[in-house]
């Protein structure tokens, strides 16, 4: 947790002024236009948004996998799009201790969590201290996953025309 008073300018504003402030967290790793998109429903439904740009290690742990774009790029990358007031690594996997941390209204998060038992927990764990959690459709046909496959494929020494071109032994 962090200490009191260390809370970025920013977001000490937005609490005084009693605005509505929203969480978005994500890998936002090969950032594309369905990380975009999030960030952009996301803060059309409160007025202060923190990005949580969840850390390598979290999401070795959580996903099983290794981002291409280590997490200081991904952050910067992500406290530049326009939508976002601020981008902070995410590097707990208990979304309460991040909430502890932040104190934010809204929590977004994609529609696949939506029913599941771990949306459902979050849903309650989330109810109980007054934080609303709002569901958005993933962008349809682009999916970092989708990414990451295509560059593994391009990757492969057999992929683009990059196999060694046969030769006939005489």
């Amino acid at each position: 947790m962090k200490p009191a008073g260390d809370e970025p300018p920013g977001l000490l504003a937005a609490r005084q002024n009693g605005l509505r402030i929203g969480y978005a967290a994500g890998g936002f790793d090969l950032f594309h236009v369905g990380h975009l998109n999030i960030l952009k429903h996301a803060k059309s439904q409160c007025d202060y948004l923190i990005a949580g740009v969840v850390s390598d290690e979290m999401l070795q742990l959580t996903k099983g996998i290794t981002p291409v774009v280590p997490l200081v790029e991904r952050l910067e990358i992500v406290r530049h799009i326009s939508f976002v007031d601020e981008a902070v690594a995410e590097v707990v996997e208990d979304k309460l201790d991040t909430w502890r941390d932040l104190r934010f209204d809204v929590f977004f998060k994609g529609d696949d969590w939506r029913g599941t038992p771990r949306g459902v927990h979050l849903e309650n764990e989330f109810a109980a201290v007054g934080v609303e959690v709002v569901y958005f459709p993933y962008t349809v046909n682009t999916s970092s996953t989708i990414l990451r496959r295509a560059l593994d494929a391009l990757t492969r020494p057999d992929a683009a025309g990059l196999r060694q071109p046969r030769t006939s032994t005489p």
